[in-house]
């Protein structure tokens, strides 16, 4: 499915860069356009210009700039589509795709809107159950007591799920869902031989009954908002009965993928350049409500590779705020495995960049307790001076090991050589070595031999994972450029010439024959937006950069001499080959022959190129 590019400009049209803009930051007007300081690098004099003639960006400091598609791309951290929809909800645009050529594509996309459409209207279903229903008033009392108010429910959609087999499936099923849609969205179950339940209002057998019973739900969004998932809270502990219960794997949601909360919080993640993760909704709540928004909770105990990569998209440092307890203590160890994991292309790349610190709680609190009984500045305190894991990791590995046993010693100290050797900070690493020597008692120069060789060279892997830059096109190419995009004579002047013959002997071309290829109009916004949005981000700045600039008074004339210099250059090239050609031994009297017409007809044109307009016929 492919958004139609129809849609896409009148969705540019619809929507102000300067008002979309303005929406995440104050923006000051200087002159035509508008400045800011730069959102995506720290800056003190401000570089980051809006076009409102151009309805582009570009921040002269960091050299980012594009659209506004582009813009909402690289603040929010989504994909293109995600920011084409986004912006066309804003201005109440529906967005319909295009069929593509495969069948199989098309029923993956139908049913993904189709469950992306029924979560949406079972988390406003259980919403109003625990806003408005008389049955909620156990879990409304509940959320109360740990310091949830309505205003934060209904900031969070919180809802509640009847404590009956098929309230929910009842209520879909009149309101045109299909069984097999409720059972693959994970929100119904079907009954086996195995799974007998008993229904308490009738004899009848039920082939299919809600997953959700009795509990407080919490809507589990991606990061653009859109709830691809549930997880319910028993309102009292259970025995034999899970406190919390999450919706199995779908085609929308992979638990291991998915950060609660991080379509309310990545701003706050990207602006403190740190990510507080805690176990649970309430714990993120909590944190998020008494002002430490910069919070995400994995979608079970342990943080995973998955979301560590997830996060590193925002942050460069993660502090793992776990309880207390020993299903909290477990959740940090298995943790700190899925960041210590070996053997994996990304990790080195990944570890090199992002710092990992463990703040502790108190025995006997969780981060919902302690924030509400300590307050905002004292958690703070605590995530600010919580160790960096390493440590953590040595004085714990230490405290639970019988050092007095050689063969103990012996093994956690491989454990710590294995992750230490996949520090890249040479100093970091001497540190580290140093303190699991001292800690375990045992020699530095022991313990360097057991640190396994690297297995590929550390610069290789920093420069196979940084993204590349694409150069700047040479003068006279990026001239044309900025007269075919600001100039509609100019523009066309140069698709009147034989440009795709002569642009495609010129190196740098790429992003001209772009230019000239599209269907763009220069003295429209929307059509400049809309061809942007096809661009790379490194040529979409180029162009932004481009738009910014001052067009040449005489751009009718100085696009001719630009274009006038570009063919003599590949005519000179041109002739230079034939000539060193001619002087191969072993050619044929006939090769010679067509190379001598050549040569002489290369010769000719450029004689013609050289000569003042109009000479020719004089």
């Amino acid at each position: 499915m492919a958004i139609p590019s129809q849609t896409i400009e009148q969705i540019a049209a619809a929507n102000d860069i300067v008002e979309v803009i303005g929406s995440y930051f104050p923006l000051k007007r200087a002159g035509a356009n508008f400045k800011a300081l730069c959102p995506f690098h720290q800056e003190k004099t401000p570089s980051f210009h809006v076009s409102p003639q151009r309805q582009t960006f570009h921040c002269f400091g960091c050299g980012v700039g594009g659209s506004v598609f582009r813009f909402v791309m690289d603040y929010e951290h989504i994909d293109f589509p995600s920011a084409v929809r986004k912006l066309a909800a804003r201005v109440g645009i529906p967005v319909i795709e295009e069929r593509g050529p495969s069948g199989a594509e098309d029923r993956q996309h139908e049913t993904r809107r189709t469950l992306l459409q029924l979560h949406g209207e079972a988390a406003a279903w259980f919403h109003e159950n625990l806003i408005k229903k008389e049955f909620a008033e156990p879990a409304r009392k509940y959320l109360k007591q740990r310091g949830i108010t309505a205003e934060i429910a209904k900031r969070w959609h919180l809802g509640y799920a009847p404590d009956e087999w098929d309230a929910f499936g009842s209520w879909a099923r009149e309101h045109g869902y299909e069984t097999r849609d409720l059972i693959a969205s994970g929100l119904v179950k079907t009954k086996d031989d195995a799974e007998r339940v008993a229904d308490e209002t009738s004899n009848a057998k039920r082939t299919s009954y809600d997953r959700f019973r009795g509990r407080i739900m919490f809507p589990i969004c991606n990061d653009i908002g859109e709830v691809i998932a549930f997880s319910g809270r028993l309102l009292k502990d259970e025995e034999g009965t899970a406190k919390y219960l999450n919706s199995p794997e779908t085609p929308l949601f992979r638990k291991g993928n998915v950060l609660f909360g991080l379509h309310k919080t990545k701003r706050a993640l990207i602006e403190a350049n740190c990510a507080v993760v805690c176990e649970g909704q309430l714990d993120l709540i909590a944190l998020y409500e008494a002002g430490i928004a910069n919070v995400v909770a994995p979608q079970g105990t342990a943080f995973t590779e998955s979301q560590a990569r997830v996060l590193k998209r925002f942050v460069d440092e993660v502090v793992l705020c776990f309880d207390a307890d020993a299903a909290g203590q477990k959740a940090a160890e298995r943790s700190l495995e899925a960041l210590l994991q070996k053997d994996r292309a990304w990790f080195n790349a990944f570890a090199y960049q992002l710092t990992v610190r463990i703040a502790e709680m108190p025995v006997g609190e969780d981060p919902d307790s302690l924030i509400r009984r300590e307050g905002k500045e004292a958690f703070e305190k605590r995530v600010a001076e919580a160790p960096e894991f390493f440590d953590y990791w040595i004085v714990r590995s230490a405290e639970q090991t019988d050092l007095t046993s050689m063969t103990a010693k012996m093994q956690v100290a491989r454990q710590m050589a294995v992750a230490i050797s996949y520090t890249r900070d040479p100093f970091l690493r001497g540190e580290l070595i140093s303190k699991v020597s001292s800690r375990l008692g045992v020699s530095m120069s022991d313990f360097e031999t057991l640190l396994p060789k690297p297995q590929r060279e550390r610069a290789e892997t920093i420069k196979a994972a940084s993204a590349p830059i694409a150069p700047a096109p040479r003068h006279d190419i990026a001239m044309l450029c900025l007269l075919a995009l600001r100039d509609e004579e100019a523009r066309d002047f140069l698709r009147e010439q034989n440009w795709p013959e002569v642009l495609g002997q010129v190196p740098d071309a790429e992003i001209l024959v772009r230019i000239l290829e599209s269907g763009l109009r220069p003295s429209d916004a929307a059509s400049l937006n809309a061809f942007m949005a096809t661009l790379s981000s490194a040529d979409e700045a180029l162009v932004s950069s481009w738009l910014l600039e001052k067009v040449p008074p005489n751009a009718g004339t100085m696009v001719e001499k630009w274009w006038l210099g570009i063919r003599q250059a590949v005519l000179r090239r041109q002739l230079d080959v034939a000539k060193n050609r001619i002087k191969l031994p072993q050619l044929s009297a006939g090769d010679v022959v067509n190379l001598q017409k050549q040569i002489l007809d290369l010769q000719a044109q450029l004689h013609e190129l050289s000569q003042p307009a109009g000479a020719a016929d004089s």
